[in-house]
């Protein structure tokens, strides 16, 4: 598979979620959930899945509006990001059915539940745990793996990222990252098998 081959989807609302991300995200955060696509795609295609490819890419591209300063509020940032991304959805003429799939993609990511999802659900979740802890990566071949980090770097994610969770845990002692955080779950990030 060449990485420069995977399709990007171009209508004007993929085009605008790129915008909203590319403006709204720090770079680590925005590569972080263009290789979250990408990584979606590469499982999606090697298990043969039959999903709406445009779903799936707003799903990934949106999937963490929750960890930015512009979108963060009370709620934990999945149901914060899955807010935005509905609110902005509609906002840009998106049906309301295909803007609730991505809502479901973005609040559930963090979930094992996300597997037994339709698939562009259960491939936001996969793509966004492969990319953050390496979860499934030696289904993808190495090669693969190489040019995918090529395209899109991963600027110090691994401590950047940690350090944006552990800002939410602190705000939302009570959310779910909260909880997996004191339960260890960043060493699963730090120690992702990825060389940053």
């Amino acid at each position: 598979m060449n990485v420069s081959a995977i399709p990007f989807p171009d209508s004007s609302v993929a085009l605008a979620a790129n915008q909203l991300v590319l403006e709204a995200s720090p770079p680590f955060l925005y590569y972080h959930c263009v290789r979250t696509y990408v990584f979606a795609h590469v499982l999606g295609s090697r298990e043969r899945l039959h999903y709406d490819q445009e779903l799936l890419y707003l799903g990934a591209l949106l999937h963490d509006l929750g960890l930015t300063e512009r979108f963060d509020d009370m709620h934990p940032f999945e149901i914060a990001g899955a807010n935005a991304a509905r609110t902005f959805l509609l906002e840009q003429k998106f049906p309301a059915e295909k803007a609730e799939v991505v809502h479901q993609a973005i609040a559930l990511h963090l979930l094992v539940e996300a597997e037994q999802q339709r698939p562009e659900i259960a491939l936001v979740h996969f793509g966004a745990i492969m990319d953050a802890r390496g979860y499934r990566l030696e289904e993808v071949p190495s090669e693969v793996v190489h040019q995918i980090l090529e395209t899109y770097p991963r600027l110090g994610f691994k401590q950047a990222f940690a350090e944006a969770l552990m800002a939410q845990a602190r705000k939302k002692p009570t959310s779910a990252v909260a909880v997996a955080i004191r339960n260890g779950a960043l060493d699963g990030l730090l120690q992702a098998p990825f060389p940053d």
